[in-house]
Formats: C-alpha cells, structure tokens, sequence
C-alpha cells in the first residue's frame, strides 16, 4: 500500500510538472497558463490528452509530434520527472500529511523558477506571490497541526521575508555600484522574501552564500568552459555571460530548508570550538 501511494504520489506530481512546463513557457511572454490549450511548437497542431501524459507521451512519441514530426524539447519530460520524484520523496518521507504537500508545492515552485530564470532570464510573479501567500499560510497552519519543522514559525517566516528581500536588494545595489550594471533583478528579491519565509531569517542569509557558492563553482566549471569553447568553434571573441542568480538561489533554499540548521550549528561549533 505504501508502495503504491508514493506512486500515485509520483504521478500526481509528474502532473504537476506538466502544468509547471506551461507556465515556465508562458509567464515570461505575459501569456495565459489557462488557454490556449497546448499546441505543438511546428505545426501548431492541439495536442490531444492521450499525447500530453507526461512523460510517457514524450517517451512513446520519441521526442516528436504525432502530426508534423518536429522535435519536442527534453524540458517537458525531465520537469515532469523531477516534479514527480519530488512529490514521490516527500510523500515517502513525510506521509499523508499536511508537511508532504508544503514541502512537494514549495520545492516545485522553486524547480519552476530556476528553470524559468535559466532559460528566460525573469523569475515571474506567478512563482513568487502565490507562493509567498502558500508559505505564509502554511506557516501558521502549521501551529495548529503541530507539523512545522523544516518549515519556520510564523513570527520567524516574517522576519525571513524581510531579511531575505532586503540581503538581496543590498547584494544587488553592491554589484551594481562595483560593475555599473544591474547585478540583481527584482525577481530575486520577491524570489528571497519568499524563501525567507520558509525558512527564517538566519538561514535566509546562508541561503544567499550558498546560493553564491554553487553560482560561483558553476560560472568557474561549467559556464566559463563552455561558453570559450564556443566562442572558439565560432571563431568569436569570448565575452562574459550573464548568469541568472535565481538559477541557484533556488536550489540553495532547498538545501537551507532542510540541511540549514545544521549547517550553521557546524559553522558556529567551528567559530566557538
């Protein structure tokens, strides 16, 4: 039984991952996530409920429209994927509780905007008020439920709103002054307020020096490297790219909200020890 109800728990969330593709595709454009329904990309074709399974459509189409043959990203399966692997890892780790849907709607919020911000450089409103108002309330359900941790208490989910915005607003003033350009966008800011309020205000501010360091190891890594081999294929001149910071601040409020209290009690032990 339990097997069987972290399966529905996966597809309920590869579900989740479908609608999650239309509004990481529609919102930067300022278009509806509720019509049109969804269209192939080529011909234009609907596309029909027996091929818009998710996953398993990509899988038994190849990748491809059924009408016109043209290539369907890999996005859509791997979204839905992860969607569900989240839902399914939560539900196995928390059960059917009230903490299982907080943590499975809150993670695949933030796999929405890293993937959003990746490829469209805005971390829309969409994302960020709905879940801003979710965690908000999810806080203070949670006193009556009992079922708080990771999650911060109400009094502290205000105060890591605050915090988180305001970090990241001075990160961002302080890149502008030092490379005089934008260096943060306001999306990030509506983006920390919210992980703020998951989290409170000690672990929203490791969340913003986590977030730099995965930014940082990926920039030296992965992006650097890539973009000069490149630019050398090409016969261009290598010039800096602009890394959206949402892309890791996203997936290093996951890890505050889980592994944050332990990582500053590590951190403090070393300063005192």
């Amino acid at each position: 039984m339990s097997l069987l109800l972290t399966t529905f728990a996966f597809a309920i969330g590869a579900c989740f991952g479908s609608f999650l593709n239309v509004c990481i595709l529609r919102w930067p454009a300022g278009e509806s996530v509720v019509s049109p329904r969804s269209r192939c990309p080529g011909c234009g074709s609907g596309i029909a409920w027996y091929d818009n399974i998710p996953f398993a459509s990509w899988v038994l189409l190849r990748g491809r429209c059924r009408h016109c043959g043209t290539a369907i990203a890999w996005m859509y399966p791997a979204v839905e994927l992860v969607t569900g692997i989240i839902w399914a890892a939560a539900y196995a780790t928390f059960g059917p509780t009230l903490l299982f849907l907080r943590i499975a709607i809150f993670a695949t919020m933030l796999l929405g905007i890293a993937v959003t911000d990746l490829r469209s450089y805005v971390i829309p409103d969409g994302f960020t008020v709905p879940g801003l108002l979710f965690v908000a309330a999810g806080s203070i359900a949670g006193v009556f439920t009992g079922e708080q941790f990771p999650f911060a208490g109400p009094l502290d989910a205000l105060f890591g709103a605050c915090v988180g915005a305001g970090a990241i607003a001075i990160v961002g003033w302080l890149g502008e002054v030092a490379f005089k350009k934008e260096a943060m966008g306001f999306g990030d800011s509506t983006l920390m307020a919210v992980i703020g309020a998951a989290v409170g205000p000690g672990r929203a501010l490791l969340t913003i020096l986590i977030g730099a360091a995965i930014g940082a190891a990926a920039f030296v890594f992965i992006v650097m490297p890539i973009g000069a081999w490149r630019a050398r294929r090409r016969g261009e001149t290598f010039e800096t790219p602009l890394v959206p910071f949402g892309v890791f601040l996203a997936p290093a409020g996951a890890v505050a909200l889980f592994w944050g209290d332990a990582i500053l009690s590590w951190y403090v032990g070393r300063l005192t020890g």
